[in-house]
């Protein structure tokens, strides 16, 4: 009958996953039938590895197959693959280990296990690619789950295929009857698409030593964070038997910010942060372990056995999925001065009574014939003083083993639950039988009255609430005479910025203009010592600052793109407002100056220009004047000329390659009249050539939109426009091939469209990705330019800034910073994907691992009920006349 309802079981899930549209149902089965011969018969339950929750969840249990470990600090392995070939995501993790027999339980991600046995002794390493861990235990820790719209992401294209589980054995004496352990973890994933992907980010001390009698012994680690914004929900401490107290913090502008301080004596589980906390680029994340060398004879060093110590936050994150990294690692202390102003708290341990370690170690012989009433008031007394260090997730977690869903502290705008709501939710939960822990019967009356009696304790716990979901756009493949669409442009593809650029630290003018040389360099076109602002031009737009002459500094500087250096640069006395920069096939520079109203052809190695369009200081409306031309795109196959004018006129004229008038089209937009139509312009801005579609597009600023045209006729070809574009355009950029890049500017207000980057394919004009500086912020980026690799440049012009961007890989690999990728190299074991810290601590003076070499970020201390002594990121932004948009 079992073999009957697993082998119906296996049908339904084939059935399901086909009806999803899963790419492989029969690798599904065979994975499925796999694991579940592998498992059956070894391990309660293990004949079900995988269970169904719904049309699109399902729980993946991971056990020990039935071992026995034979001395202790034993370290097992064993993996299990991921049962399905889609993406899924991780969202809540359930253990089933007592510290009885396990000391503490690690699991991994990764894509090739080290050993294909069903377990295997650690020694031979978790991983044989790079691993991230997805979850810690230690100390009969309670359940963890994640935030709504929080995974860790698994499988697909970027996500880890195999799940490595690794089990640590304290003390064996408890296997001295020979049974089987089984300890393990469920995890609940879903194949929905999670906004929001959760990381790891562990700060561990490599080189502290205790000194023996020594009271207080401070390990210090603190490293510069250098990466997108990531926000902060949940940590966890991990020392053993010497450590006190263990705080972690964000530290900005010299503020300490408390991430959360625990005893590691308590049990280890991921515990909420309680005020939610964002950690941004250059911010430094900074951790202190408290120990005391009381007790010991024999200096301690951070290791992996009894003797050995250990210093571990661990730090559960979550990002913007465009943006994640899934795991990372501080193993320095870069500022070790600033930690003369850590707040005293993280100094001050956090007592623990003993009678309390004993229940949460799992020791209860001495309570067999104790009364019930007065064990449930002490544990009320002892679940109180938890509460009063805020500890509220443990106390709800041990008593429902269940998901912590009234616990939740999120970011996004949390509200109070009423108190009555706050019972309903508990209740639920008790009841809730669906991955849940079964509470036994003996203790299940006395643990609800003790959650109700603590409810007053919760009032102020915030609940979850599902962040805004973030548009997702699938690439299609252009329609045949459309251009070209590489296959593998359709995949995973994002740009970020590149952040050990200097070019960020330029000292510039506002930065109008862009542009790539023939040979890739970058070229950058700022306005030195002068500004556009509300008193530039008269209602006329005729300037009203040739006082200061034209602009003493070179106003065109050449960069080498890869580090900034200075190649060249020239234009010195020509420009009196630079605006927009474009280059040749042939090298030859094309700039639009907006107070003198004229286009200029500059060689690149000439002084003189070599062409003028419009008369110097005159603006108008006819064949040779502009008013205020923002920009120039020239044909590389005609030489015929294109200018965007501009701010006072909206449209685009063709001239020939010498300079003569050839036609133009475009006319202003009717604001009243609602949406824009084709060939209307509020200023023409940016100007981009498509020569594999014979198109010119043109950012239309105030129109929040690009327009495409041929370029033979000047026919409206199409729009694009997007909400998250906003109000405004600013530039537009392409790659050829089919990349369109693009920035739009700052949101109005009461508007919530963010100022960012964007890439886009220019056949179906989806957005493939959005970008947004770590270093600074964009303040009015009104530049962009791409190269054919897709490195991207854009010019802030408030912010006098340059950013580089370039695009990340896709297989999930991102680098640490420099100096902890210095120290991994030299944790990391041969063939192991994970930390070999055995190697490690080995090569520091007083250390013996005493045979062993393990593979952990967590070692041993044997627990035991007595200690015996052993050593165990200006234009102008005024209102502008009435007739005419704002400049810039």
């Amino acid at each position: 009958m079992a073999g009957l309802v697993s082998n119906l079981l296996i049908l339904f899930l084939v059935f399901q996953n086909i009806c999803l549209g899963f790419r492989s149902p029969l690798s599904v089965f065979k994975r499925y039938k796999e694991t579940t011969r592998l498992l059956s018969n070894e391990c309660p339950g293990s004949d079900r590895p995988v269970i169904s929750i719904g049309l699109s969840d399902f729980a993946l249990d991971i056990r020990m197959r039935g071992v026995t470990p034979k001395q202790s600090d034993t370290y097992f392995c064993m993996s299990v693959p991921l049962p399905v070939d889609d993406e899924a995501y991780v969202v809540d993790f359930k253990p089933h280990a007592s510290m009885d027999t396990v000391h503490h339980m690690l699991l991994f991600g990764c894509n090739e296990p080290s050993s294909t046995e069903n377990y295997w002794d650690c020694d031979k390493g978790t991983c044989k690619d790079k691993s991230n861990i997805l979850y810690a235990w230690a100390r009969n820790a309670p359940p963890t789950r994640l935030p709504k719209g929080v995974g860790f992401r698994v499988g697909g294209e970027t996500g880890g295929r195999y799940f490595v589980l690794q089990v640590h054995y304290g003390d064996v004496s408890a296997f001295r009857d020979k049974h089987k352990d089984c300890s393990g973890v469920t995890l609940h994933l879903t194949h929905q698409k999670q906004p929001l992907i959760a990381g790891m980010y562990l700060m561990m001390s490599v080189n502290t030593v205790i000194p023996p009698g020594e009271k207080v012994v401070d390990a210090d680690i603190a490293c510069h964070y250098k990466r997108f914004p990531m926000h902060l929900f949940a940590y966890r401490v991990h020392t053993h038997r010497l450590g006190k107290v263990v705080s972690g913090y964000r530290v900005r502008n010299g503020q300490w910010t408390l991430i959360g301080r625990q005893s590691p004596q308590l049990p280890q589980a991921f515990y909420p942060v309680e005020h939610p906390v964002d950690v941004s680029y250059d911010d430094i994340l900074a951790a202190r372990c408290v120990f005391s060398g009381e007790g010991r004879t024999t200096e301690t060093h951070i290791g992996g056995t009894a003797n050995d110590e250990m210093c571990n936050f661990y730090i559960m994150y979550y990002m913007e999925a465009q943006h994640a990294v899934s795991y990372m690692t501080c193993t320095q202390n870069a500022n070790p001065e600033m930690f003369r102003n850590i707040p005293q708290e993280a100094n001050i341990p956090i007592p623990v009574k003993s009678d309390m370690l004993k229940m949460m170690h799992g020791h209860h012989e001495e309570t067999k014939d104790t009364d019930k009433s007065s064990l449930l008031q002490q544990a009320k007394k002892e679940e109180e003083e938890i509460l009063d260090q805020g500890d509220f997730y443990s106390l709800l977690s041990k008593l429902l083993g269940e998901r912590e869903d009234v616990v939740r502290v999120h970011k996004h705008n949390p509200t109070e639950k009423a108190e009555s709501d706050l019972v309903a939710e508990i209740a639920n939960v008790v009841q809730k039988k669906d991955l849940a822990r079964e509470i036994t019967s003996h203790d299940e009356g006395d643990n609800t009255i003790l959650v109700r009696d603590r409810i007053h304790k919760f009032h102020k716990l915030k609940s979850t609430l599902r962040p805004p979901d973030h548009r997702h756009f699938s690439l299609q493949q252009p329609k045949h005479g459309e251009g070209s669409w590489e296959k593998e442009h359709a995949g995973d593809f994002h740009i970020e910025e590149a952040v050990e650029w200097p070019g960020l630290d330029l000292k510039l003018g506002q930065v109008s203009g862009l542009a790539l040389d023939p040979e890739n360099n970058l070229v950058i076109f700022h306005r030195g010592d002068h500004v556009w602002d509300e008193n530039s031009f008269d209602s006329k737009f005729v300037y009203q600052q040739r006082g200061l002459g034209p602009i003493e500094q070179n106003t065109i500087i050449v960069l080498n793109p890869s580090n900034a250096k200075l190649l060249h640069s020239m234009g010195k006395s020509l420009f009196y407002l630079p605006h927009g920069l474009s280059i040749d096939k042939n090298g030859n520079y094309w700039a639009t100056d907006v107070a003198l109203h004229q286009v200029f052809k500059l060689g690149a190695n000439n002084k003189e220009p070599l062409l003028i369009l419009g008369v110097a200081l005159q603006p108008g409306s006819d064949k040779n004047h502009f008013c205020q031309p923002t920009d120039v795109a020239v044909d590389p196959i005609t030489g015929s000329i294109y200018v965007s004018d501009g701010y006072c006129n909206s449209r685009i004229i063709q001239f020939s390659p010498n300079g003569l008038y050839v036609m133009q089209w475009g006319e202003g937009t009717e604001t009243s009249l609602g949406r824009a139509r084709p060939g209307q312009f509020r200023v023409p801005h940016s100007l981009a050539m498509i020569p594999d579609f014979s198109q010119l597009c043109v950012a239309d600023r105030e129109n929040g939109r690009i327009q495409c045209f041929r370029l033979e006729t000047g026919e409206f070809m199409k729009e694009i426009k997007h909400k998250s574009f906003g109000r405004e355009l600013f530039a537009v950029s392409y790659v050829p091939g089919g990349f369109l890049f693009a920035v739009n500017g700052m949101p109005y207000p009461g508007e919530a469209e963010p100022v960012q980057g964007f890439v886009m394919n220019f056949s179906t004009g989806e957005i493939i990705d959005t970008f947004i500086p770590v270093r600074k912020s964009f303040e009015m980026p009104h530049d962009v330019v791409a190269s054919a690799d897709k490195t991207v440049f854009i010019g802030d012009v408030h912010a006098r800034a340059v950013w580089k961007f370039a695009p990340t890989e896709t297989d999930g690999e991102h680098k640490l910073d420099s100096s902890s990728g210095r120290i991994l190299g030299r944790l990391r074991g041969k063939g192991s994907g994970g930390l070999n810290l055995g190697n490690f601590f080995a090569s520091h003076k007083g250390y013996s691992r005493k045979g062993f070499d393990r593979l952990s970020t967590e070692g041993s201390d044997q627990e035991k009920d007595e200690d015996d002594g052993t050593d165990s990121e200006e234009e102008c932004s005024a209102p502008p006349p009435p007739s005419a948009p704002s400049s810039s």
